[in-house]
């Protein structure tokens, strides 16, 4: 594959500098390091790495994105109250405190706690982001091609962070 590395495009690896605001409150950014990813496959959010299509290096541009190509619109129906009962004695039972949940296919989800109540932990199975509109000040630190790995494993470094797999997590990286 002969990709020339002028401007973003597929398979193309893209160091970013970003700054993300939501609601007028700087929520996120790319610090001191840009965030590398693998332009084409989904490593950011679809709205995102649409708008960068195109953008070469040194150029910046201003990227509002809507719920539905960022985190999807707020689900009321994906909050649960559990038992208090079902966490451990030592668990930080505080609002706003991330945890994670075993579906019942066993995936893994995170959630977090929206509200304390007697005996009730209610928590929220949303994206925190979920019904925001995403604000990006984008800007283009490099482009390169990306290795073979990189395009086998579908991300920046070729291979699975939570294993390191060189394959790809295929579902067999936990």
């Amino acid at each position: 594959m002969d990709l020339t590395c002028d401007r973003i495009a597929n398979g193309l690896v893209v160091s970013l500098d970003y700054t993300l605001t939501v609601d007028n409150e700087i929520v996120d950014s790319s610090g001191e390091k840009p965030l590398e990813y693998l332009q084409g496959y989904n490593n950011i959010i679809s709205g995102l790495e649409t708008a960068l299509e195109g953008m070469s290096v040194g150029e910046t541009r201003e990227v509002a994105v809507p719920p539905d190509q960022a985190y999807g619109e707020y689900d009321p129906e994906a909050t649960y109250v559990l038992p208090k009962s079902q966490f451990p004695p030592s668990f930080d039972l505080r609002i706003g405190a991330p945890l994670r949940v075993r579906a019942d296919n066993g995936k893994i989800l995170n959630a977090r706690i929206i509200n304390l109540d007697g005996d009730g932990v209610k928590i929220d199975m949303n994206h925190p982001l979920a019904g925001k509109t995403l604000y990006f000040r984008a800007s283009i630190a490099a482009i390169r091609p990306a290795t073979e790995d990189e395009l086998a494993s579908g991300r920046v470094g070729g291979s699975c962070s939570s294993c390191g797999s060189s394959s790809g997590c295929s579902g067999s990286c936990s």
